[in-house]
């Protein structure tokens, strides 16, 4: 923590001042305690002797004033914001080999569950799309907040969506470029600060080179988070007949490490739901220092409301 004008943080001296005093008069009092001397007399005026109810509002008191010397002094704390046009696109592969049941109840079930929670988990002034692959991608869902027409997007993935067989990865990503730059009218101009979340669970096949996508989201300063998802031991059936489809990572990993975007492995459900939510702590935020001293005043200011309270209750005064 920073603070912004420091030097007044000398006040805390004055507290601790008055803190000594305190000790000081309650020592006094403890010897002119002492001196009445009939204490059998004593315990009959005042049988009921306030013990610790009786430097609690004197506590709060002294503590209200340290917090209200820290605020004054302005302190600074770096905190996350959302950024603003802040805007993230999910491209889903939704070819064949993604209704392997390795992964319960099948990859392409467990992909949508945990793109449903990932962008419910986004700031609700998130722009959020969806794309979906295969032999070719289109978008589903153009960038928007509007979360109820993502959900409708999610439940529409299916095996065939895009009409293509295959896996399109390099056409993914340029889709969904294609898409923030759409977001707005500035966005040609201004492009918004966006990332691309990219899960398959095979190499590239059909469409265009993933790496000259690569090459286009680097241009446009847009990562690719790019999720390999599922087993080794994969398989679909087709007519009775088990054909393997093994995860292969190998494209989704140069093309997250050429983009600057991060790679990451899931075999299961929950490692998925891991995934996403490792990823949406860190996409459409920045970190920035702002004031915190209104933290500092408003907790003062309850200790003082306690120390009144306290008073009044116990002893029938104001401290």
């Amino acid at each position: 923590m920073i603070w912004q004008s420091p030097v007044r943080l000398w006040l805390l001296l004055g507290v601790v001042a008055v803190a000594v005093a305190y000790l000081v008069a309650q020592r006094r009092r403890s010897r002119y305690a002492v001196r009445f001397t009939n204490l059998r007399l004593l315990d009959r005026v005042a049988p009921r002797r306030p013990t610790w109810r009786r430097h609690l509002p004197a506590g709060l008191f002294l503590a209200m004033l340290a917090l209200l010397v820290v605020g004054f002094a302005r302190p600074t704390a770096e905190v996350r914001v959302p950024r603003e046009r802040a805007t993230v696109m999910v491209a889903v592969d939704v070819s064949t080999s993604m209704l392997a049941g390795d992964v319960e109840p099948d990859r392409l079930s467990a992909a949508k569950s945990a793109a449903r929670r990932f962008a419910d988990g986004l700031p609700d002034e998130f722009n959020v799309g969806l794309v979906a692959f295969a032999g070719s991608a289109a978008v589903l869902v153009p960038p928007g907040t509007d979360r109820e027409a993502l959900h409708d997007g999610i439940e529409r993935l299916a095996e065939g969506a895009t009409g293509v067989q295959g896996t399109a990865i390099g056409e993914a990503i340029s889709t969904s470029l294609s898409a923030v730059k759409a977001l707005d009218g500035k966005a040609a101009t201004e492009p918004p600060p966006a990332r691309i979340i990219l899960l398959s669970d095979g190499a590239n096949t059909s469409g265009m080179d993933p790496m000259e996508a690569a090459a286009e989201a680097v241009a446009l300063d847009v990562p690719v988070h790019s999720i390999s998802f599922g087993t080794p031991s994969g398989f679909v059936d087709r007519g009775g007949r088990p054909i393997q489809v093994p995860v292969d990572g190998e494209t989704l990993r140069a093309v997250a490490e050429e983009t600057g975007g991060g790679f990451h492995e899931a075999g299961t459900s929950a490692e998925l739901r891991a995934v996403y939510d490792d990823i949406g702590s860190s996409v459409g935020w920045r970190t920035v220092r702002q004031d915190v001293s209104a933290r500092f005043i408003g907790l003062g200011l309850v200790f003082a409301m306690g120390a009144a309270v306290g008073s009044m209750r116990w002893f029938s005064r104001l401290p």
